[in-house]
């Protein structure tokens, strides 16, 4: 599955209650979210881009790396890919993504909820 491309926030379901459970919770919510991904094989450059700030972890698929929460800090894991989905285990929460259509599905679950984006 091909998931090169710039995805533009289309609708989000339980995204203030997640911010909120990972401790985030004054992040605003209401701005353009975009989504750029770059697939080159198993190589990945995945950023989130809102004015003023852009959020970018390289990874390859199977291969450990230190990837970097939305607060910043930095961890080390796995990403994987199977079925044709990418999951990353984060911290706090674990996130899948998938492409379905022309879309780019993303679900971030935590013991304390789930929040679920599109963007094309």
């Amino acid at each position: 599955m091909a998931f090169s491309g710039k995805y533009e926030l289309e609708s989000q379901e339980n995204y203030d209650e997640f911010l909120e459970a990972i401790g985030f919770a004054n992040a605003k919510t209401d701005i353009k979210v975009i989504t750029e991904v770059l697939q080159e094989g198993n190589d990945f450059t995945w950023s989130q881009v809102i004015p003023n700030w852009t959020w970018t972890n390289k990874f390859t698929i199977g291969k450990e790396c230190e990837l970097e929460t939305m607060r910043r800090s930095k961890f080390t894991t796995t990403v994987t890919m199977e079925g044709g989905k990418i999951a990353i285990p984060f911290p706090q929460y674990h996130f899948i993504a998938e492409i379905s259509g022309e879309k780019l599905i993303m679900v971030r679950a935590s013991d304390r909820g789930r929040e679920k984006e599109r963007g094309e």
